[in-house]
């Protein structure tokens, strides 16, 4: 024993070298959180594992004969690696199962859409996929390590050769870190290594095994910051009845059920009943409130509801025990890389094999052929024999890939009798030329690697690609607001006189239904115009003259307004729009001069301008002491400007001549095709100009056709959407479909007739293998078609106004060709040197735009003191 073990301890110097309770825990708190973080909830970029999922493919490859474990007896071999119970196994298995890729199971695993549990894990089974045999094991290039107790060993990584992180998605809540790649198409993912490989850059996008919707324009490449938005597939059965199809990754049946429910008892949104039809495919059945649109529902599923949600990526990986954030497509290209170093490692495993079964076959080719093996029978020693083989098969070293070794010189003593009088000098060359072309072969993959790994992941996508398309459709959603869709859940009342406005006055002046999201807007006789939030009881100053539901932005509200100005005592008079304000905040409707008062008000929702009369008082010095005024006379600008003189003598009253009309002309309506949505925003295709009563006609490629409004609320199914143009009951439609029935192309010409909205009739054939091929309302169309005449093909171009006559929307139509039809096309009309009035005017148009100066500002804003004199009076 050393003087220092014998050394008596000295309490006092121990007291002073201790550490203190802050270091402990400072201490302890790091190695907790680097434990958990490399240990349980962060995946290695490797394989793309937790060590609990990675220590149960690794027991379950050890127990892999083929048929199926009980998940209980799989647990219990994995707790010899995983020492964290067997909750922790369990679930993990149950995971892994569900993502339908690396486990084959067998039982009740639950389901992810509906949210139910796997059953216990004594009655359900699961064995190895033939797909995670053939891509994340292999003994010899796994590099091991001893497990938790030291008695067996374990996977530092698994060699897999995919990128199985992106494939199965992985969360994980770590210390003060988190991890959440979404999962990949398997398709895609395969696809995109590809190209990697072949010095491509890629973009891999998730895809969930709920299906829906997802908008991926902000999905930042999986990194911190970036988010998804999901959606469920909503579908319009009928005018009363929504089902939805599909519902967003990370809900369940229940809980999207739930969140309507609520919805729905908030008053945002307004439904009969939800009946859950979901078996082998999810259908959630939404019975409408009478007079409800579907369209209006639709978005408010989407605003209200689990119907949408944002998941927010977090790609958080460990690479050399640390961990690191990176992009999908940086982890895509590492795997990418790391299955080519894997396949390498591999070749050059069987390249070695390969070498040694050609070496000990030449060798006992030799041995045998040579009767080596009679010049070891008079030795008498081990040694003597060892030599007298070296010595026979000295004349041929030279040929051999490497030196000959003792051990080589040992197996071939262990040759049996039987094989060397049984052998067969032609067999053993066969074998040899089997063994060198197989080297052959080898060795042309070592040097075309490139080539060779691109072919195996070909193989992958031919042998299991199958049955795994994309299953979420990527989209660019529109954006919801919340308080156009939400339904009317609440009563707007007023109390003119004390100034109070909110839907819990139910004793005072009832204005109109509204939902408790909408902001009210009030103009008071003082000419104070004011907006604010809607509550149950809000004051907003006394004298209200117009109380109404604000619509932010909205360009065909008109106010016509005559003010009396406090210091000039003149009668102005404006017209003007309210787009922006801020809440709560007071803006001076006239010129803000002491004793200025409103006159006359009023709200036009469509812009209209109508035509007063204006009593001055009789001791006015005025001539003319009535006269009429034509709001449509004046423009409409902004809310601050000072207005028109209308008269500088004192006016008795003004009162309401004749109703006036839009001055605003009609409204642009465009189709954007990305989100099968109408706008004013001029995004997409421009519709027309809409007035009142005008209409929409959509065709469908299911050979349906549809009148809608052209209220911006509309949902159209972009994808099913064939043309989309305003309606106009004189125009001729000519289609050319496919009739299921005698699967030939028919063609019919023909006129709307019909005048219900939103309401579809089919104008083809009834058959369900019957669709709609093409159709245009073009006055003389024309179309190209490919005729298979016996063995060869021809082209011909015909005019369908002159193939048929028009006939009604019913008929079933003349057949496009007597000959089998291969395929056929719309002809772009071409553009007529003769333009009509119109199109002159509109070319003129053109050309005064084309020749604007970039340089030029034209001031569109409101000049606040503009007092343009009428000269009337």
């Amino acid at each position: 024993m050393s003087e220092e073990q014998e050394k008596p301890v000295n309490p006092e110097e121990t007291l002073h070298t201790s550490v203190p309770v802050t270091g402990m825990y400072k201490d302890w708190f790091l190695d907790y959180a680097s434990y958990v973080i490399l240990e349980r909830a962060v995946p290695a970029i490797e394989d793309g594992l937790k060590p609990v999922q990675r220590r149960i493919l690794h027991a379950m490859k050890e127990m892999d004969d083929g048929r199926f474990n009980k998940v209980a007896n799989i647990i219990g071999q994995s707790m010899q690696y995983h020492p964290h119970g067997d909750a922790s196994i369990g679930d993990a298995i149950v995971n892994i199962g569900q993502k339908e890729l690396l486990i084959e199971t067998q039982g009740n695993w639950g389901d992810v859409r509906t949210g139910d549990r796997a059953a216990a894990a004594r009655y359900i089974e699961a064995r190895l996929s033939k797909f995670a045999l053939e891509v994340v094991f292999n003994a010899q290039t796994t590099e091991w390590q001893l497990s938790y107790d030291g008695r067996k060993r374990e996977p530092v990584t698994l060699p897999v050769k995919f990128p199985l992180l992106l494939a199965q998605g992985v969360e994980g809540i770590a210390v003060g870190l988190s991890t959440k790649i979404l999962p990949h198409n398997f398709i895609e993912l395969i696809e995109g290594s590809i190209e990697i490989l072949k010095g491509n850059k890629t973009n891999v996008l998730p895809d969930f095994i709920t299906g829906g919707l997802a908008d991926f324009s902000e999905y930042n490449e999986g990194l911190r910051g970036g988010k998804v938005k999901l959606r469920a597939r909503i579908e319009e059965e009928d005018s009363k009845t929504l089902l939805i199809k599909e519902i967003p990754y990370g809900t369940t049946t229940d809980s999207l059920i739930d969140s309507i429910l609520k919805a729905n008892d908030k008053g945002k949104i307004k439904i009969k009943k939800v009946v859950d039809n979901t078996a082998k495919d999810v259908e959630i059945a939404i019975q409408l409130a009478p007079g409800v649109s579907p369209d209006v529902t639709i978005d408010a599923l989407y605003a209200f509801t689990d119907c949408e949600v944002s998941i927010s990526p977090n790609a958080c990986v460990i690479i050399k025990d640390s961990p690191v954030f990176l992009t999908v497509n940086d982890i895509l290209e590492y795997n990418t890389k790391q299955t080519k170093a894997l396949l390498k490692r591999e070749l050059e495993i069987r390249k070695a094999e390969l070498l040694e079964k050609l070496l000990f076959s030449s060798l006992e080719k030799i041995f045998i052929e040579n009767r080596i093996y009679r010049d070891i029978e008079e030795c008498t020693t081990w040694d003597a024999v060892l030599e007298a083989i070296d010595k026979g098969l000295e004349p041929y070293k030279p040929d051999f890939y490497r030196e000959i070794v003792q051990d080589d010189l040992i197996r071939l003593t262990e040759i049996k009798i039987k094989r060397i009088s049984k052998f067969d000098a032609f067999k053993a060359d066969e074998l040899m030329r089997r063994l060198q072309e197989e080297l052959k072969e080898v060795n042309h993959n070592l040097r075309n690697l490139t080539e060779y790994s691109i072919n195996y992941y070909q193989n992958l996508l031919e042998k299991y690609g199958k049955g795994r398309e994309r299953k979420t459709e990527i989209r660019t959603f529109d954006t919801i607001q919340a308080n156009v869709v939400a339904a009317n859940n609440a009563k707007l009342y007023v109390n003119r006189a004390d100034g109070f406005v909110g839907y819990g006055l139910k004793k005072d002046e009832f204005v109109c239904d509204c939902s408790d999201l909408d902001d009210i807007i009030v103009i008071r006789k003082d000419g104070i115009c004011m907006v604010s939030k809607i509550q149950e009881k809000n004051f907003m100053g006394k004298d209200i003259l117009h109380v109404a539901v604000f619509r932010k932005g909205d360009e065909r509200m008109v106010y016509n307004y005559i003010y009396l100005d406090g210091i000039t005592g003149r009668a102005m008079v404006k017209r003007f729009q309210v787009l922006a304000v801020t809440r709560d905040k007071e803006y001076n409707l006239t010129k803000g001069t002491k004793g200025s008062k409103t006159l006359y008000l009023t709200a036009n929702a469509n812009g209209e301008a109508e035509i007063v009369t204006i009593f001055l008082t009789q001791g006015a010095k005025a001539r003319v002491k009535v006269f009429d005024f034509d709001f449509a006379s004046i423009e409409i600008k902004g809310r601050g400007a000072g207005g028109n003189i209308l008269t500088r003598h004192p006016v008795r009253k003004i009162q309401l001549k004749m109703e006036g009309v839009s001055t605003l002309g009609g409204l642009n309506i465009y189709y954007d095709p990305t989100v099968g949505r109408l706008n004013t925003d001029e995004r997409g295709k421009l519709i027309g100009n809409f007035l009142g009563e005008d209409k929409i006609l959509v065709c469908y490629k299911s050979g349906d056709y549809e009148l809608t409004s052209f209220e911006l609320t509309n949902r159209y199914q972009a994808d099913d959407v064939v043309l989309i143009e305003k309606f106009d009951q004189d125009k001729v439609l000519s289609a050319v479909y496919f009739d299921g029935a005698s699967k030939t192309y028919y063609i019919k010409r023909f006129q709307i007739e019909t005048t219900t909205l939103n309401k579809k009739f089919n104008f083809i054939s009834d058959h369900k293998q019957s669709y709609l091929k093409l159709i245009s309302s073009e006055k003389q169309p024309q179309v190209s078609a490919i005729l298979i005449k016996g063995k060869e093909e021809e082209q011909v171009d015909f005019d369908l106004d002159m193939l048929i006559d028009v006939k009604g929307w019913k008929a079933l139509g003349n057949k496009l060709s007597t000959y089998q039809v291969k395929e056929v096309s719309l002809i772009a009309p071409k553009k007529s040197d003769k333009k009509s009035d119109d199109s002159e005017e509109e070319a003129v148009e053109d050309e005064s735009d084309d020749q604007l100066d970039v340089g030029t500002t034209i001031d569109l804003s409101p000049k606040k003191d503009d007092e343009e004199q009428l000269g009337l009076f």
